[in-house]
């Protein structure tokens, strides 16, 4: 007994130790990203947007590209991001001291993230938590407990991390475009708060996302597959499955939710031929994690997202028996909370509790969220796949009332065929169709607009119009669709049936409503 007593605090000492040399190097890291303070944030964000080129401008280019073939075995990307890394100061092993979870997949990779971070900081981790795309600031992307960085904090990064790599630089165009500097900008700022956990949403695809130079995640998880960005990713399931499961990395633990036969048997091959230490697929009648009346309420209240949940809670709580180190304690279930059979202090329970708070008071705008205003009851959720498209409808049609007018805002970004998601939303019988291209139409120095772009997407607006048929309106951009309704609000007199709106199609027009709505992302509007 004391020789097992000796060799855990041992192994307890060495963590100690390696955890000491990790925030030496993060407090080096740190002390050297606050040396440059020679740019404001809005010039920050102005290099940003008009020196580094926008993932939209990149997708446009590889959509240009399109009739050459995709090679999935190119590796020059992630061999890129890591030449930038290096030149920003940051090498390969001190990555390796971030503690991450990885996640991938086409439908709600974004909420899994989200709710795994809830639930890691509702057990009083610090965390970290990467996302895109941002709905109103750049700067929701890079979040630290749940909370989108300063504009100074960003500034001060940014302008550091800049100057390095510009200096760095070979020649004119030796800079990493848009995302693949704010993913860089993403680490120095989780290195320098010395997050327990960094919960990264992989940008696209995987296999070759600039988020994928992480080498020892802790776990990695899998959501919902389909057909998504086929110029990139490949013009089926398997290949689609193929690139996501590029996450996956030995001796990690890999989860997944249920997926069409095609693409769960190219996950399993992935998962050997990486060495993964399993793959699990979680889904209500395997997740062994909560009880039959926590599945329930969780099935009643998200509804949709009920298997993002689920895939939250297995990627959260693996992580939190990888941080317990299972060699000092056995890990079992109770009644209330899991916990160690050892002696052990309250930080150390793992509580259903505090899981039920985390995804009650989650916070993730845009996603099947109701804006409730004066003025109109907003419905948004980006859905901007064809299976998203039919969940959101679903979505929609348990919660709209029985309300005198229901509108529609609708667009889609890129080259997709929008008119299918179309087809599913006219059965809705809509009063009124708007179409705008994502463009806020109020000043905003995050905007990323060109005149030349919203003229294209206006285009496409006019033949959505035309295949709507009656009751549809084309506008400029989205404050004009907001006037249009605020007329026809005032000119109904005193009738108090509410109108209830649906926003859908992109991600990035419920972000110019929000813009103009509830640019702080409150949850909550003056309309």
């Amino acid at each position: 007994m004391g020789t097992v007593r000796s060799m855990v605090e041992r192994q307890i000492y060495e963590l100690r130790v390696l955890d000491f040399e990790a925030s030496l190097l993060r407090r080096m890291l740190q002390s050297g990203c606050r040396s440059v303070h020679n740019g404001t944030y809005e010039e920050a964000i102005k290099m940003l947007n008009n020196n580094l080129q926008s993932n939209a401008a990149y997708l446009r280019s590889v959509d240009d590209l399109a009739k050459r073939k995709h090679d999935p075995n190119d590796s020059t990307k992630l061999k890129e991001t890591e030449k930038y890394l290096i030149r920003s100061g940051i090498d390969l092993d001190l990555l390796d001291t971030l503690s991450i979870i990885h996640v991938a997949g086409t439908k709600g990779k974004g909420t899994t993230c989200a709710f795994a971070e809830a639930i890691l900081r509702q057990h009083g981790f610090t965390t970290g938590f990467y996302s895109s795309p941002h709905l109103v600031s750049v700067r929701e992307r890079i979040q630290i407990n749940g909370e989108p960085i300063s504009k100074e904090h960003f500034a001060g990064c940014f302008w550091t991390v800049y100057r390095r790599l510009e200096e760095a630089r070979e020649s004119e165009s030796d800079m990493p475009m848009y995302y693949k500097f704010l993913t860089i900008l993403m680490f120095h700022v989780f290195l320098e708060a010395n997050v327990d956990v960094a919960i990264i949403e992989v940008g696209i695809g995987g296999e070759l996302d600039c988020t994928n130079i992480v080498r020892n995640p802790v776990c990695v998880g899998i959501t919902r597959l389909s057909l998504e960005h086929t110029s990139l990713l490949g013009n089926t399931l398997p290949e689609i499955a193929y690139q996501k499961s590029g996450i996956f990395k030995p001796n990690a633990l890999a989860f997944t939710v249920p997926q069409l036969q095609s693409a769960m048997r190219v996950l399993q091959e992935r998962a050997v031929e990486r060495k993964c230490r399993n793959l699990e697929v979680v889904s209500a009648q395997n997740c062994t994690l909560v009880p039959n009346a926590i599945e329930i309420a969780l099935a009643l209240k998200y509804g949709v997202l009920y298997q993002n949940a689920l895939l939250a809670i297995s990627l959260a709580f693996e992580w939190m028996k990888a941080r317990r180190d299972e060699s000092v304690a056995q890990f079992y279930y109770t009644e209330n909370f899991y916990d160690f059979q050892s002696d052990v202090d309250a930080s150390q329970i793992i509580s259903l509790d505090n899981v039920m708070t985390a995804l009650t008071d989650c916070k993730w705008p845009g996603r099947t969220q109701i804006l409730k205003t004066s003025v109109a009851d907003f419905f948004l959720d980006g859905a901007h796949t064809y299976e998203s498209i039919v969940n959101c409808v679903s979505w929609f049609k348990r919660n709209s009332q029985e309300a005198s007018n229901k509108f529609l805002i609708f667009h889609t970004s890129g080259t997709r065929n929008s008119l299918p998601f179309l087809n599913l939303l006219k059965p809705l019988n809509f009063d009124r169709a708007y179409f705008t291209p994502n463009y806020a139409g109020v000043v905003s120095v995050e905007d990323l607009s060109s005149h030349i772009v919203i003229d294209e997407e206006t285009s496409k607006c006019r033949k959505h119009s035309a295949f709507w048929g009656n009751s549809s309106v084309v506008k400029n951009n989205v404050a004009e669709v907001i006037s249009d309704i605020k007329e026809h609000v005032s000119s109904r007199g005193d009738s108090h049936d509410k109108i209830e709106i649906l926003v859908t199609g992109s991600l990035h027009l419920v972000g110019a409503l929000l813009t103009i709505l509830d640019p702080g992302l409150t949850m909550r509007s003056d309309f």
